[in-house]
């Protein structure tokens, strides 16, 4: 693994943390489904090794994760 790899693997993770952190402001009856849902989307690209989709997956996440904060907090749950 080199250092590039190494610096993709952690954004991923801080990612997939962030994600959970944010699981856990959702209302007690459906967080569990958004955790599972959260865990499936990063399991099905697991194995992913192609450096330019790695990059994508990373935004189009972040960008899905700005909009779930931002449908909490109006909802008033964060």
């Amino acid at each position: 693994m080199d250092l590039q790899d190494f610096l993709l693997r952690a954004r991923v993770l801080k990612l997939y943390r962030q994600a959970l952190r944010t699981a856990r402001m959702a209302p007690h009856d459906s967080r569990a489904e958004l955790k599972q849902l959260i865990r499936q989307e990063m399991e099905s690209n697991r194995d992913c090794k192609d450096k330019q989709k790695i990059r994508f997956l990373l935004s189009e996440g972040t960008e899905r994760l700005k909009g779930l904060t931002e449908m909490l907090g109006m909802q008033g749950h964060c």
